[in-house]
């Protein structure tokens, strides 16, 4: 299957370059762009994109407000932001809003298209080094209440509250799997059942739960 990806940034150069990058993957095809947050809100209910790269800092609407909103509406668009730097103080907010993971602009044509697929197959992008500092640094920033609480926990099994654990870790499936010496298919079940008890979109926002909830702490 053809990953349907959607550009969505307010400079032209990246628009473009990105656009060449990922069309020349025979498994990926560019089907859109967007030059603000406004615009692509729009764009993704008519093109339907698998994956939105999606900047941060742009005119009329920002992308974190566009994450929301596309989160809302339309869920199984996945949204990959897009940053500078990998401390970017607004990534942290885009994750709780719904955003998928995060890449660094100046990232390879390979870890581009990496990213793209990562996450169009429904896992996080979450390098661990980086999610667990960045977490640590804008928790303390973020406005909203906490989507985490330690009663929630209660909910969960002992091996789903493990898993979630490893989750917040950066670990996919495969290698939870390995981990506790289980089948991936068992974990599977597991995510899907944390996610459904928690309320939580998907395991992006399962690893930002596990360090609001402290579950696990930034190192």
């Amino acid at each position: 299957m053809t990953i349907k990806v959607m550009i969505v940034d307010d400079q032209m150069m990246v628009r473009e370059g990105f656009s060449v990058l990922l069309n020349a993957m025979p498994d990926i095809e560019v089907v859109g762009e967007a030059v603000n947050g406004r615009e692509a809100v729009t764009k993704v209910a008519e093109l339907r994109p698998d994956v939105v790269l999606m900047d941060i800092r742009m005119p009329e609407l920002n992308g974190i407000e566009a994450t929301r909103e596309i989160a809302a509406t339309h869920p199984e668009a996945r949204v990959l932001v897009l940053t500078t730097f990998d401390l970017d103080e607004y990534v942290y907010q885009a994750l709780r809003a719904g955003a998928s993971g995060f890449l660094l602009k100046d990232a390879s044509a390979r870890q581009l298209a990496e990213g793209v697929r990562v996450v169009a197959s429904g896992e996080a992008l979450l390098a661990p080094t980086v999610t667990r500092r960045l977490i640590n640094e804008f928790s303390k920033l973020a406005q909203a209440p906490r989507i985490a609480s330690v009663a929630q926990l209660g909910e969960l099994t002992e091996r789903e509250t493990e898993v979630l654990a490893l989750i917040a870790q950066g670990l996919s499936n495969a290698e939870i799997a390995s981990h506790l010496v289980v089948a991936e298919s068992t974990i599977k079940t597991h995510v899907s059942r944390i996610l459904v008890k928690l309320g939580l979109r998907d395991r992006t926002q399962a690893a930002v739960f596990a360090y609001e909830a402290r579950l696990v702490t930034p190192g």
